[in-house]
């Protein structure tokens, strides 16, 4: 048997984007906390109203050109430290509570450093409440009377909202009743009773409501309470049993990605709410379980990040205006995140160990996730790249990447601290929010009008209150008396019947008149029901032709009514876009005045190295002139030397030569002597053998021997430099150098020294004879140059 081909699971298709969505950048507002004491040195200035001043406080380094550093940041607006919770609360978060009603969604958050007033901003205080309470009484204050009864509307599983009739409604509630009466019975003091610390919190001239809101649809409020702590999520409204024994620590919840492909936390609590005094109320308790911890800079420290989600479910009415339109596709849900983030701080100054180490490190990486997440989408949108925002590295990242890809407004609240020690954490928090403004979001569409005609809900109960108010005005006798009246001018105008008196049923003279007259009557009867018909229909087409003209008149409004606020978003855009290109020039000149002092600097170290430059140049142009002159000078140096060694090698080959012709000169006269000496020897020896022998004698020396002085029997040592010494033409010189002696024994004196050592071997060979003579070899010039420093030596000796 086949096994079928497995397929793979179908990728899912990406959401198609519109090219021509407009979009809108993130707005980013400055608060400006008070300091906590007046001797605090102060490190924030309020130039503006959108711009602020960061000044070095003492302690900080300079630039390199001994300079402190002022920088100025701009804002959609800056909240001075005399502004008041309902004056930011106008600006900031009324026009999303305005959003949400109209099915916009919404994302406000505070960031900023610890201890900069971030959870005062969104929660506030008894008296001064902050964004957060002031958001739901402004949502309560616009759709309290318009709200559906409970258990109308119903979360389901995965992020969507379903719709029940009023029966299955009605039997959830009793059912809910039943059980909150059993496991929670109800006390005199468990009534419904506001929070001491939310009691007072907004006081009623402050309250405020939208404009605007549709009274032909039925709204509902779900809110829910969550922290991010350690990067896992918590749900904050989770009814968890108390087990004193075994405590169980609080399950983490998931997020997940609903068909829509907005992302959601699951299993998370969502409780249905109708009243402001109800959702403080839910809020506190979630509030009491978030976790807070006391630090050295901040005695209640937030350690984790809280959202606090509205969502708002509406739906229209059916055409008579009295029930909810049982469609769930009718069903719009918005919602609005109030975030909390938890403050950036360091170790070094917060000296946090253990669990706070850890839960301050895990909340700076959230912190520098979602900056890596802006600078992503800023590089994204300014270079026209491509690259993957890195939601998923954390939490809050993932959970509301779907405000950054065009599904709502984001508005973000920076709170900062002027005091000194803050200054270096405030210049990075002010770098995020500068860097935060030039990123755009792509700007929520208008949901499409419903079809029924408008003014359901306002006929329905005008038709209620007349109905109410006829009942009331007609007790049981008067209808009875109102009828009678009637009756009788109806019977008044018809023709009188004649006075008669039936006495016989034969009688044909009565009887007849009253049948004419009864016909008459009733032919009356029917033109005056004729007349009535023709009466009514006609004034039911008048009302149904007046009807349509109203409503046609009311269509009319409407569009010109949906046109205006076009224009008016138009104007709202091009005034936005208009402070942001404001801005931006702001911004650009503050550059243009920074890169102007930079090419300042730049140009005055040019010329420092231009002059520095030329004086080198100057230097090694004398250092070139300077060395071409000892070159030409050592060239001349080197031809006078070459020109001398010249001179001095065609003297010293003339002197060898003259040395050579010399020792040849020697040669031929130790040649000649030698032949004298043989010549002799032959002589002597014949004339010997004539002669008795004679006695021995002290053998003679050769001529040149008796020439010259005799030597003693110890060698003398070899002349030096500068001894005079004779020559052998018997004259004198002068030793310049080194000489060479050579010993070299007569032939004579050798064969004598033979004969008397007994030696039968008298005869020799000339050429095998050994002499003495002793050579002196010593470099001359020339002779006649020997003879002059001979003569001047012997003169200087005289």
């Amino acid at each position: 048997m086949q096994r079928p081909a497995k397929g793979k699971t179908p990728r899912r298709p990406p959401l198609k984007k519109t090219s021509h969505t407009q979009k809108d950048p993130v707005g980013v507002y400055c608060r400006i906390r008070p300091l906590g004491a007046t001797d605090e040195e102060c490190c924030i200035e309020m130039i503006s109203s959108t711009t602020i001043q960061l000044h070095a406080p003492d302690g900080i380094k300079a630039n390199r050109n001994g300079e402190y550093k002022e920088t100025q940041y701009s804002f959609k607006k800056v909240f001075g430290i005399q502004t008041s919770q309902i004056e930011l609360f106008e600006d900031v978060a009324k026009p999303l509570v305005d959003d949400l009603i109209h099915c916009k969604n919404g994302l406000l958050f505070t960031y900023g450093v610890t201890g900069s007033g971030k959870t005062f901003t969104m929660t506030g205080s008894p008296g001064e409440g902050g964004l957060l309470p002031r958001s739901l009484d402004m949502l309560f204050n616009s759709i309290g009377p318009l709200q559906a009864k409970r258990f109308v509307f119903r979360t389901d599983d995965k992020n969507g909202m379903e719709i029940q009739g009023q029966v299955d409604a009605l039997l959830e509630r009793q059912k809910r009743e039943s059980n909150q009466q059993s496991t929670v019975p109800k006390t005199p003091s468990s009534k419904q009773k506001p929070d001491p610390e939310f009691a007072d919190m907004i006081s009623p001239e402050e309250a405020c409501k939208c404009e605007g809101v549709d009274e032909d649809s039925c709204y509902s409020v779900f809110v829910s309470y969550i922290e991010i702590y350690n990067n896992y999520i918590y749900d904050l409204l989770e009814d968890t049993p108390i087990d004193p024994i075994r405590p169980k620590p609080p399950q983490s919840k998931i997020l997940r990605e609903d068909q829509n492909h907005n992302m959601y936390v699951s299993g998370c609590t969502e409780v249905e709410v109708k009243s402001t005094e109800e959702a403080f109320e839910v809020f506190w308790r979630g509030q009491k379980k978030r976790r807070i911890a006391d630090t050295q800079l901040n005695r209640e420290s937030s350690r984790s990040h809280s959202v606090f989600i509205v969502k708002l479910a509406q739906a229209p009415l059916d055409a008579d205006g009295d029930h909810i339109l049982q469609d769930k596709n009718q069903v719009t849900v918005s919602q609005l995140c109030l975030v909390d983030l938890a403050g950036s701080e360091r170790t070094s100054r917060t000296k946090a160990e253990g669990s706070r180490l850890r839960e301050a490190g895990n909340i700076n990486q959230s912190l520098m996730t979602l900056r890596t997440c802006i600078e992503v989408l800023r590089e994204n949108q300014m270079c026209g790249t491509n690259r993957m925002v890195p939601y998923r590295d954390s939490k809050v990242t993932h959970l509301f990447k779907n405000y950054f890809d065009g599904e709502g407004k984001v508005r973000m609240v920076v709170c900062v601290n002027p005091k000194a020690d803050d200054y270096e954490e405030t210049m990075l928090v002010m770098r995020f929010a500068e860097l935060t403004q030039e990123v755009e979001v792509a700007r929520p569409v208008d949901r499409p009008i419903c079809s029924l005609a408008a003014g359901r809900r306002h006929r329905n109960q005008a038709f209620r209150d007349e109905l109410s108010r006829r009942q009331e005005e007609r007790p049981g006798g008067s209808n009875n008396t109102e009828d009678g009246s009637v009756l009788n001018q109806l019977l008044d105008s018809l023709p009188a019947l004649p006075a008669c008196e039936l006495v016989d049923p034969t009688d044909e003279q009565i009887l007849p008149r009253l049948i004419e007259v009864l016909e008459r009557r009733h032919r009356i009867r029917q033109m005056i029901t004729e007349q009535y018909t023709r009466t009514a229909n006609t004034l039911k087409s008048m009302l149904q032709e007046f009807d349509g003209h109203l409503m046609a008149k009311e269509n009319f409004i409407h569009e010109q009514r949906g046109k205006l606020g076009e224009k008016d978003k138009i104007m709202f855009n091009q005034k936005n876009e208009m402070d942001r290109l404001e801005k931006k020039s702001k911004m650009l000149e503050y550059k243009i005045d920074i890169l102007q002092k930079t090419t300042n600097i730049y140009e005055g170290d040019k010329r420092s190295l231009q002059q520095e430059l030329e004086s080198r140049e100057q230097r090694l142009q004398r250092e070139l002139s300077e060395r071409k002159r000892m070159e030409a000078r050592m060239q001349g140096m080197v031809s006078d030397t070459k020109h001398q060694w010249e001179k001095e090698c065609e003297r010293r080959v003339n002197a060898k030569q003259l040395e050579m012709q010399n020792k040849l000169w020697v040669k031929d006269e130790k040649l000649k002597q030698l032949k004298a000496i043989v010549s002799e020897s032959n002589n002597s020896a014949t004339s010997e053998q004539q002669r008795p022998p004679p006695p021995p004698d002290k053998p003679q020396r050769n001529s040149r021997e008796k020439d010259q002085p005799r030597a003693p029997e110890k060698r003398s040592r070899s002349p030096l430099p500068g001894d005079v010494f004779r020559t052998r033409g018997g004259g004198q010189a002068v030793q310049f150098t080194d000489i060479e002696t050579l010993r070299q024994e007569c032939p004579t004196v050798s064969s004598r020294k033979r004969r008397s050592s007994g030696d039968g071997s008298g005869q020799h060979n000339g050429n095998k004879m050994d002499w003495n003579d002793r050579e002196n070899r010593a470099p001359v010039a020339s002779t006649s140059s020997a003879l002059g420093l001979q003569n001047g030596y012997q003169k200087r000796r005289k």
